[in-house]
């Protein structure tokens, strides 16, 4: 599978772009257990042409991620152009534009998922975009705006005649946000239609090596994007490449060999932050990883652990986990 002229191999998977999760450290450490391709942040265009510095923090990409993705989201052609200017400076591979994002704050004012309510606009954001840069624009969405307005048939035909270089579906309308399943039936209609040429990339409940092998021989797609499931397990990325080279799970690596990966990612929390606030970013990580999962009486030790406002303390009680509970 190619974009433009960056060449991802055979069935690649993506780190999908996530607010508050795929940081610079993030996205290393995915790239080392395997993702063909990651993004960053998504990125406020308003916020970049003014020059917000939390926000001009998230373009910082290293050459040991390559190829990345910067990813942008906006609700009005002309900031979009400058931003996504302003993005190709960071010099990322690719530029991706998103119009899939559902939370209110961002939908509710007409960006991200909101433009499903606005197709002219969409694709006269994502035609003007094209122009402006001279790397591969692509683009992230949804199915639709809700259950009565499933176009993403039709808008992927819109979208590849505005010139971008792949389309990365996720298998829910905004209305659904992140419940129900997943509907990757229409994500395969969009790789079936004979009038598509460039790569489908499928998005949506994709939570083992299995599902992601299945999600390619039954769909078609070019590539699977994988977002909630690597929170807690930057690893799956190594599982998945197993099993779609071999047909067969990787064996089990020691409880203290995942212990020992989320406690680098706090370590590069706190380096990239500081204590207190770099802490408080690794706390999702630590409270969706299924490492802890199905560990009896567990929960006063994840309270405290999430609780713990220091690194020293954090690490006792990660440390202490082996010890108190019979983990393999």
């Amino acid at each position: 599978m190619k974009i433009g002229n960056i060449e991802l191999g055979e069935r690649p998977i993506f780190l999908a772009p996530m607010e508050d999760v795929t940081d610079i450290a993030f996205r290393l450490m995915c790239k080392q257990f395997g993702a063909d391709m990651v993004y960053t942040e998504f990125v406020s265009s308003d916020a970049l042409i003014r020059s917000v510095n939390k926000t001009q923090q998230k373009l910082k990409v290293s050459e040991e991620e390559r190829p990345v993705a910067i990813q942008i989201y906006g609700r009005d052609v002309e900031s979009m152009v400058e931003a996504a200017k302003i993005c190709e400076e960071a010099r990322p591979d690719i530029l991706d534009i998103n119009f899939g994002c559902p939370v209110k704050r961002v939908a509710g004012k007409g960006a991200g998922a909101g433009m499903l309510r606005n197709i002219p606009l969409m694709l006269d954001i994502t035609r003007e975009v094209v122009k402006a840069v001279n790397i591969p624009v692509t683009v992230k969405t949804r199915l639709g705006w809700d259950a009565d307005n499933k176009i993403i048939v039709e808008l992927a035909e819109q979208l590849q005649d505005c010139g971008i270089a792949a389309l990365s579906i996720h298998g829910r309308t905004r209305a659904q946000m992140y419940t129900g399943e997943a509907d990757w039936t229409l994500i395969g209609a969009v790789k079936n239609n004979p009038r598509m040429h460039i790569p489908i990339i499928g998005n949506g409940d994709v939570t083992s090596a299995e599902i992601c092998k299945q999600r390619f021989d039954d769909y078609g797609v070019d590539g699977v994007m994988i977002g909630r499931a690597t929170i807690g397990r930057p690893w799956i990325f190594r599982e998945i490449k197993h099993y779609l080279q071999t047909g067969e799970n990787l064996p089990n690596e020691p409880f203290a060999w995942h212990l020992d990966i989320l406690k680098k990612q706090v370590t590069q929390s706190v380096e990239r932050l500081d204590e207190r606030r770099g802490i408080l970013h690794i706390r999702r990580h630590l409270a969706a990883t299924p490492l802890f999962k199905g560990i009896p009486d567990f929960k006063a030790t994840r309270v405290a652990m999430l609780r713990a406002e220091t690194v020293s303390e954090l690490f006792e009680i990660m440390d202490s986990i082996p010890e108190k509970f019979p983990v393999e």
